[in-house]
């Protein structure tokens, strides 16, 4: 294997009641984390989501209702989780799209304040999807020459993740083993947040990445339709919380740098009126 670790990498995979990331909640979760010296530590847990899971769903990863009834609910398991992935990065198949955005919806809902994108991230299908266009069945198929058991149960699929990524760099010599290359190997776009609702343009400038101002800076849009921003974070809109979350970030920081600049205007002023009154 040529991934060279610097520190943890923590390969997870959740399962969930449906894939609206704003609605749903995780029912079960699991990671498999690989530290630095190539030991391994696992945890997992199922998780009781509030919500009815339906029969749709249960008809994919096999979680009932009364499988969840007595587990414990997500808020109750949020620091375990933290304190296991606290110093690792993440790595996940299709975990860009959807297993990172619900796990950092997951812990905002919890009150937990752990900003899990602080983190580098290796999504494997990405690699997967650049490389060959298959699925987690096919990839486990094509990379490992092994049929996946049990598919849709988290630490089946998550040991599977692990496998077919150890067999990409093996396979791939173009792939630099290290989490640095991965990481940005695998992101999609030039994104601010999970759900790409907001990205930075080719200046660097935070702008919306949807819907009738997409291209727009934020800055811009702030002068032409001041409303947009509060419509934008109400809680009757359903973007992510992590989405607004970085939204605010944003415009707390434009508010503060046009009240520097007023202070700047604001004392260039008093060394004018300074200097007029000298001049009589």
């Amino acid at each position: 294997m040529r991934l060279h670790l610097e520190r943890p990498l923590a390969i997870f995979d959740l399962e969930a009641t449906g894939l609206n990331i704003t609605k749903e909640r995780i029912v079960q979760i699991a990671i498999l984390k690989i530290n630095p010296d190539g030991s391994e530590e696992k945890f997992e847990s199922l998780v009781n989501p509030q919500i009815h899971i339906s029969e749709e769903v249960t008809k994919i990863h096999g979680i009932k209702n009364e499988d969840v009834a007595n587990a414990p609910t997500f808020k109750e398991i949020a620091e375990k989780i933290v304190a296991f992935i606290e110093n690792a990065d993440l790595a996940g198949y299709n975990s860009n799209k959807f297993d990172i955005p619900l796990l950092a919806e997951e812990l905002l809902r919890a009150g937990n304040n752990f900003d899990i994108s602080t983190k580098k991230f290796i999504d494997v299908q990405n690699i997967f999807h650049k490389m060959e266009q298959r699925t987690l069945v096919a990839a486990l198929k094509f990379y490992c020459n092994q049929e996946l058991e049990n598919a849709h149960n988290a630490m089946s699929d998550t040991t599977a993740t692990w496998e077919v990524l150890k067999a990409q760099l093996n396979r791939y010599p173009e792939l630099e083993g290290n989490i640095d290359f991965l990481s940005k190997f695998t992101k999609n776009g030039n994104t601010i947040d999970f759900a790409g609702r907001l990205a930075y343009n080719d200046n660097n400038e935070p702008v919306y990445n949807f819907g009738k101002h997409k291209g727009k800076t934020i800055r811009e849009v702030n002068l032409i339709e001041p409303g947009y921003y509060s419509w934008f974070i109400s809680p009757q809109t359903d973007f992510p919380l992590h989405t607004k979350q970085k939204l605010k970030e944003i415009m707390d920081g434009l508010k503060a740098e046009k009240t520097e600049i007023n202070s700047q205007i604001s004392i260039e002023d008093k060394l004018v009126a300074l200097q007029n009154k000298f001049k009589k």
